[in-house]
C-alpha cells in the first residue's frame, strides 16, 4: 500500500510516516496544497492522509478539488477541529474518513487500510487465493494454514498482486509500491522479489506474461 501524507507539522509528519511503514506501508510526505497536488497528479497512491490546516490553503479546498476533478483516491482528514459540524463538512466534501488529532497511530493505520481496502472494491480484511492467506493489519502470510516468512517488500509484492488477482501488475506497477520518492529503485529488484516468493510459495502461484508483468495464478 502507497499512501500521501498531507502535514505541515514535521515532527507529526515524521511520526506518522514511520507509523505506517511499520504497518507496511510506503509512504510520501508533503506538506502544502501545492505539493499535494503535485504528487497525487502523478498517481500510484492507494490513498491519502490529508490535514485540513495547511500553510497555503485549506485540505477542504483542496479535496475538493480533487473530487471535481474526477479523483477518487481515498481520503482519510487529520484535523484538531473535531467537532460534529467539522466532521459533517468534510465527508460532505468527499473525505472516506476522519481522525481528531491527538490520535493513535495503530488506529491511524487500521483506518487507513479500510478505506484503501474500500477504494479498491474489497470488503474483505484478508486476502486469499487458493491456500494463500495473507493478512495486511498482522502482514502475515500462511501457505494451508503454515506461516511463510516474507521480508517487507516481498510482502507487499504479494500483497499487491493478491488484491486483484489475475489482474497483470506491470514492474513499473509493482515498483510504485515499493519505493517512495527518496528511495534508489534496483534495477533488478522485481525480479529478485518474484523469485523469492515463488521459492516460499511454489512456482505455480505467480506467472510471468511476457513482456507485460506478472499476475496470481488462480488455483486449479
Amino acid at each position: 500500500m502507497r499512501v500521501l501524507v498531507v502535514e505541515d507539522d514535521a515532527v507529526l509528519l515524521d511520526a506518522v510516516r514511520v507509523g505506517l511503514g511499520l504497518a507496511g506501508a510506503t509512504v510520501d510526505g508533503v506538506a502544502s496544497c501545492a505539493d499535494a497536488r503535485a504528487a497525487l497528479s502523478t498517481g500510484g497512491f492507494d490513498a491519502v492522509v490529508l490535514d485540513v490546516m495547511l500553510p497555503d490553503g485549506s485540505g477542504l479546498d483542496l479535496l475538493s478539488a480533487w473530487r471535481r476533478g474526477g479523483d477518487r483516491t481515498p481520503v482519510l482528514l487529520l484535523t484538531a477541529l473535531d467537532e460534529v459540524a467539522d466532521r459533517i463538512r468534510g465527508l460532505d466534501t468527499g473525505a472516506d474518513d476522519h481522525l481528531g488529532k491527538p490520535f493513535d497511530l495503530d488506529e491511524l493505520a487500521a483506518r487507513v487500510r479500510a478505506i484503501a481496502r474500500r477504494g479498491a472494491g474489497r470488503a474483505a480484511a484478508l486476502l486469499q487465493l487458493g491456500d494463500i492467506l495473507l493478512d495486511p493489519a498482522a502482514q502475515r502470510v500462511t501457505l494451508a494454514g503454515r506461516p511463510v516468512e516474507l521480508s517487507r517488500r516481498e510482502f507487499a509484492v504479494l500483497a499487491a498482486l493478491m488484491e486483484r488477482p489475475g489482474t497483470i501488475k506491470s514492474r513499473p506497477d509493482i515498483e510504485t509500491r515499493l519505493y517512495g520518492w527518496q528511495e534508489e529503485i534496483e534495477s533488478n529488484a522485481v525480479e529478485v522479489y518474484i523469485h523469492n516468493l515463488r521459492a516460499k510459495l511454489g512456482r505455480e502461484a505467480i506467472e510471468t506474461v511476457r513482456g507485460v508483468g506478472y499476475r496470481m495464478r488462480a488455483p486449479r
